[in-house]
């Protein structure tokens, strides 16, 4: 049977009030494992939550924090990615855990949740999940020397971004190869990224379905994982989803405004 115990996310809005900023569930647990699932977009803080899903450096280190001693960890990944800095963190946490972690991708490990995915001592993919590689991007505005700056700055995660993935290269591989996949937006199959990660493809198994509120952002999203992702989110209504993405656009606009 499988135990499943809920850690309840808590935060204060502006005024100080407590609300719900969604749940977090630890499978499995025992004096030896326990089995993490990132299965929403990551997202800065719990202020950057638009579903229950999404995940924020804090709430990996609650789960962190609920499993100390715990010797292996099965972490479970289906997102289209999302803050740079919040997954390089959560990586970052993951990585200093003596846990022996072994990194499942059950649908996608998209952009920053393919960096995370890295952190497994073990990954394993079916070869009917994707793992999506791509340059950082970012909103921005300003003059001719603060753009050439930011992109600068952009220049500089995609670097950090790099020596990830070189960390975990096949022998053979050239990192070049990895940096112009990375500049084009590629998406591999399991099969195909066995070629140039040291990963272990599984079989491929019934597809689990991966929402993410990237989705439209990316340019080259297989159609089948598009649609899947379309229908999950608004089944009905096309308008909705659409002005949904806008009011998302807004807000991460103004985020950047508040930085």
């Amino acid at each position: 049977m499988e135990r499943i115990k809920v850690l309840e996310l808590k935060s204060k809005d502006k005024k100080g009030k407590i609300k719900n900023a969604g749940k977090l569930e630890i499978r499995n647990q025992t004096e030896d494992k326990a089995d993490l699932y990132l299965y929403g977009d990551i997202v800065s803080s719990e202020w950057g939550k638009w579903e229950n899903t999404d995940v924020a450096p804090e709430d990996v280190k609650n789960f962190l924090d609920e499993i100390k001693d715990v010797n292996n960890l099965n972490i479970y990944v289906n997102s289209g990615g999302g803050s740079v800095f919040a997954g390089m963190a959560i990586y970052n946490m993951l990585k200093r855990h003596k846990a022996y972690k072994t990194v499942h991708v059950d649908g996608l490990a998209g952009s920053i949740s393919s960096v995370i995915a890295m952190v497994g001592d073990k990954i394993i993919i079916p070869s009917n999940a994707y793992l999506m590689i791509h340059k950082a991007w970012s909103f921005t505005w300003g003059n001719a020397d603060e753009l050439r700056k930011f992109a600068a700055t952009l220049d500089v995660i995609d670097k950090g971004i790099l020596n990830v993935y070189a960390e975990n290269m096949k022998e053979g591989v050239d990192i070049e190869d990895i940096q112009q996949m990375v500049a084009d937006e590629t998406w591999l199959t399991g099969q195909e990224a066995e070629k140039y990660f040291s990963i272990e493809v599984s079989q491929a198994n019934e597809a689990v379905a991966c929402t993410s509120d990237y989705f439209n952002r990316y340019k080259k999203v297989p159609k089948t994982l598009k649609e899947d992702s379309f229908k999950t989110q608004n089944p009905n209504s096309k308008i909705v989803n659409e002005n949904r993405e806008i009011e998302k656009s807004k807000a991460l606009l103004l985020l950047e405004l508040e930085l």
